[in-house]
């Protein structure tokens, strides 16, 4: 019996209800930039909030922004605006426990009344799916900063929600082209690799829907015009970016050219990393650990063809981490933000293979297997609130440097680990005190000739390393090989340092 809509809409109450209660355990009142990313947002933030324009309010000279695309800085500004940096950071993360439950909701009640998981599964189980998924620790650590995720993974949902609404053949509506597509653009705007959910839309209507091609083109439209209007932005604004800074503040045609194709083999192979270790963490043996994720990624990617004839979410998926196979970046935190989606489609793929009596025991062995590792490690997650651990460390340690760099000059010039934070804190300009590229798959640090060079272009007056890690190893390089040019003028336990930059002799 089809799905009623009071069962579907029990459902979106129930996966939205359990995402809020997990994202209130995650409200936090660190500093903003614990994760680096989460500081350039709310940078971007406060400079639109404070009339700058779209900029790095950091960096010296103020460029514009061309890294990350404007409409969650939109979103942040009149919070950043209205409000102290404390406060709006607070109001920022309650508003991301909104929307990450919003989300939720959304997927939960469109899978549960499209029946994305087959028509033979249980009416509860796929917001149990969705809400299991919404409350994986990683996707709450997510929500210990001001990060995009929750509003990218809203915003596609309604974009998938909006197309799969369509009906087959000719005689669509073009209001429901159109606001599929706006969806779809909503979410390029939000992030980058929403252009998957443009790519993935087109293609589930013309291929599965069979549309007319004029609604295809009134899909897709919108996603066009973002696309040329964020890469139109992005290139008339991209030298304003120093090129030693280019792959953490330049464009994603930067990171390309930089990384070239060399990176496409080791980041496919590394996709599942992220998922095995959710689920398969436990297994004290390597060969029953591949014994289980071989058939479990064979289960995945059959889901994938399973529900790309269903819902247009199985082809923004298949786009969506075809991106991700040839992109230098871990892959780890762009899975999360469409977790319920990959958990749907795994749970589609075994439903349906269920169906063949012989495989039913390897399905339930397997199933039991992942079901159990995923518990085990929330139940250990849950416990030491793993999603704080990280976020609490990096604050804490900012918020013991931060009194010094206040006394510096108000025209000083910072090169800093945490940039953006140690700027939106004390107002004064920061640049990387890591500065690297991307070489294949992976990122190297540059010379110690190159990192000089750039601290003179930027004009630092100042160096601060906030703890052991890369920044310190090519920091050691660089004192190593420019004696005099940086004295050391304070200490802190645990090789904390701080430099002043001196003239060359």
């Amino acid at each position: 019996m089809l799905p009623t809509p009071s069962h579907a809409a029990r459902a979106g109450l129930a996966a939205a209800g359990l995402a809020v209660l997990g994202g209130a355990l995650t409200l936090n009142r660190n500093l903003v930039g614990v994760f680096y990313d989460d500081g350039v947002y709310a940078g971007l933030g406060w400079a639109l909030g404070h009339g700058l324009g779209y900029v790095h309010p950091n960096l010296p000279g103020t460029p514009a922004a061309v890294h990350f695309p404007p409409l969650y800085p939109l979103l942040l500004a009149p919070l950043f605006g209205s409000f102290p940096v404390a406060v709006a950071a607070l109001a920022g993360k309650v508003l991301n426990v909104g929307l990450a439950a919003a989300g939720a909701g959304l997927i939960a009640w469109h899978a549960t009344r499209r029946e994305l998981l087959g028509p033979d599964a249980p009416r509860w189980l796929a917001a149990v799916v969705v809400a299991a998924a919404s409350l994986a620790v990683p996707v709450l650590t997510v929500l210990t900063a001001l990060l995009s995720e929750p509003l990218f993974g809203l915003l596609l949902a309604a974009a998938i929600v909006s197309a799969d609404d369509l009906p087959a053949g000719s005689g669509v509506p073009s209001r429901g082209a159109v606001l599929a597509g706006v969806a779809a653009a909503a979410a390029l705007l939000a992030r980058s690799i929403g252009v998957a959910a443009g790519v993935g839309i087109v293609v589930f209507l013309v291929v599965v829907r069979r549309v007319e091609a004029k609604t295809a083109l009134l899909t897709a439209l919108p996603v066009v015009l973002a696309a040329l209007g964020w890469g139109w932005w992005t290139l008339s604004h991209r030298a304003g970016i120093d090129p030693a800074i280019a792959a953490s503040y330049g464009t994603y045609g930067d990171v390309i050219r930089q990384a070239g194709l060399s990176a496409l083999a080791t980041r496919s192979l590394d996709l599942p990393r992220p998922l095995a270790v959710l689920t398969l963490g436990w297994v004290p043996s390597v060969p029953v650990y591949y014994l289980l994720a071989v058939p479990a990624l064979v289960v995945g990617v059959y889901g994938l063809i399973v529900l790309a004839s269903r819902s247009a979410s199985g082809a923004t998926l298949v786009a969506y981490l075809a991106i991700l196979a040839v992109w230098p970046v871990r892959a780890d935190r762009f899975l999360w933000a469409v977790l319920p989606w990959i958990a749907l489609a795994w749970g589609a793929g075994a439903l349906a293979l269920w169906r063949h009596a012989r495989l039913r025991l390897p399905i339930v062995v397997l199933a039991t297997a992942l079901t159990l590792g995923y518990s085990v490690y929330e139940a250990r997650g849950f416990a030491g609130r793993w999603w704080a651990v990280s976020g609490q460390r990096i604050s804490a340690n900012f918020t013991e440097l931060l009194p010094w760099v206040e006394t510096l000059p108000a025209d000083a010039v910072l090169a800093t680990d945490a940039d953006p934070l140690v700027s939106l804190y004390t107002g004064r300009r920061t640049v990387p005190l890591y500065v690297y590229g991307y070489r294949g798959a992976g990122d190297a640090a540059v010379s110690p000739s190159e990192q000089l060079a750039f601290f003179e272009r930027a004009g630092v007056t100042h160096v601060l390393l906030g703890g052991p890690g890369e920044s310190a190893a090519q920091l050691d390089a660089l004192l190593g090989a420019t004696p005099g040019r940086l004295k050391l003028v304070h200490r802190w336990p645990g090789q904390r340092l701080a430099f002043e930059m001196t003239r060359e002799h």
